[in-house]
């Protein structure tokens, strides 16, 4: 009987011990601080807009950057995001091989067999006729929308009648006229301002610069940082009137996507007969060795003179894989400069980045906005984050952070970076918005 008390004893001891143990989860309140997020505007480029694996489409935009956000501000009052929404998943895109035509659709996953009939999986760039875009293309009803992201769209494009044109080679972007307020007679930035918002969202500058990186800076220009600070206060300056609060991003890295870091540079692979034999016919110019060497390149570009990538240099990913495995593409015959990023064009985007972002923490102080760092949370992502147990970093497919284009977000990746602007929001204005489950969304769908 004494045993048995002892026993009971002991185990209500461990009972109150165990409770006393409990963690206590001091969640905070959801709050606003001081900011409104009742009519939440954003505004942007492709990143803004919800583009992904190479293309606009439906639930792309509703689990676009801005709807992840809007969805955690309705936690704390916030109002409805109306997105001028794609008639399905399949979606338009905007061709960067513009002379195959135009426009894409959603790029899949799939097994692909190469030149040599090795079969792979990879990405798969779906081609999409004049005809076939035409649904795309339509007006869409309403004119009250807090999306104002434009895919491919730079500054000066959102302060740019033009843009609300019909698609013709006086507007080769055909994403805004199909809910501009006024055809001909509207901007992007006006129709913005006119929705008069008590909060905004901008993540601009990216195209300005990444219409040229993606292009190999062939036939581009990226616009002075002095010019573009003009740009971003005109855009800015409509929106953050009165009390309006607003969040704005910095821009990252190339280096940190995988559009540019997939296909490396030194990918002409060589025993040493085969690299004696081109070293021959070549007259030595190249100086090729058994094993790893640079893809050939004009240098500079439509100079006459050709030499091997470096190590610091960049294939894009667009470039095309058969003819450099089978047609000896960058090795007999020079890699076009649309495809490469040699080291003076890495120099332009470099000083483009580092100015462009200094000009936006000025307006982020000028405005009294949140700053969300996203050049220094790429370089995160890049070696690799975890996140509720699960892993993601920028390898392409693999990464689980960016989608089947190489340059855009998946909608997990967009959950990630939602959460960083949340953290960035409730720091500034006191805030307590709950970050969302980045679970939740989907990655990318494998056959």
């Amino acid at each position: 009987m004494k045993k048995y008390f002892f026993q009971l004893a002991f185990l209500c001891f461990l009972i109150v011990v165990f409770n006393s143990c409990k963690p206590s989860l001091n969640v905070p309140k959801p709050s606003t601080g001081t900011a409104n997020f009742q009519k939440t505007i954003a505004v942007g480029g492709s990143y803004m807009a919800g583009y992904q694996d190479g293309a606009l489409y439906a639930s792309g935009q509703t689990n676009s950057l801005p709807a992840i956000l809007a969805t955690q501000f309705k936690l704390v009052g916030g109002g409805n995001f109306v997105q001028p929404m794609m008639p399905d998943n399949n979606g338009l895109g905007l061709n960067i091989k513009s002379w195959q035509g135009p426009f894409i659709s959603k790029n899949t996953l799939g097994y692909v067999a190469d030149c040599k009939g090795v079969t792979a999986l990879q990405p798969i760039i779906n081609n999409l006729s004049a005809s076939a875009a035409n649904p795309y293309l339509n007006s869409v009803q309403g004119t009250n929308f807090n999306n104002y992201g434009i895919p491919g769209a730079t500054t000066a494009d959102l302060l740019n009648l033009n843009l609300s044109l019909p698609f013709s080679t006086f507007n080769p972007n055909p994403f805004y006229t199909r809910f501009a307020t006024s055809i001909g007679a509207s901007t992007v930035a006006a129709d913005a301002a006119a929705q008069h918002p008590t909060f905004f969202i901008a993540w601009l500058g990216m195209e300005n610069i990444y219409n040229y990186a993606q292009n190999g800076g062939y036939k581009k220009t990226i616009l002075s940082p002095a010019a573009f600070g003009e740009e971003l206060d005109s855009i800015i300056g409509t929106l953050a009137l009165g009390n309006t609060k607003g969040v704005i991003a910095t821009i990252p890295d190339f280096r940190d996507m995988p559009f540019f870091t997939t296909i490396p540079s030194q990918g002409v692979v060589l025993t040493q007969h085969l690299a004696d034999s081109l070293n021959t016919s070549t007259g030595n110019l190249f100086h090729f060795q058994a094993d790893s060497n640079g893809f050939v390149i004009e240098y500079p570009a439509n100079s006459g003179k050709y030499r091997k990538l470096s190590r610091a240099e960049y294939v894009l990913l667009d470039a095309p894989l058969d003819s450099m495995k089978c047609n000896m593409l960058g090795v007999l015959n020079p890699l076009p400069n649309r495809y490469v990023l040699d080291s003076s064009e890495i120099q332009i985007i470099e000083n483009a980045i580092t100015s462009y972002n200094q000009v936006i923490q000025t307006k982020a102080l000028q405005y009294n906005l949140a700053l969300v760092d996203m050049n220094a949370y790429f370089k995160t992502v890049k070696n690799g984050i975890l996140d509720n147990g699960v892993s993601f970093n920028s390898a392409l497919v693999t990464g689980g952070f960016f989608s089947l284009d190489g340059f855009c977000p998946c909608q997990k990746g967009y959950a990630l970076i939602a959460n960083q602007f949340i953290t960035a929001i409730n720091q500034k204005y006191g805030a307590a918005i709950p970050p969302t489950n980045v679970n939740s969304y989907q990655g990318i769908s494998f056959p």
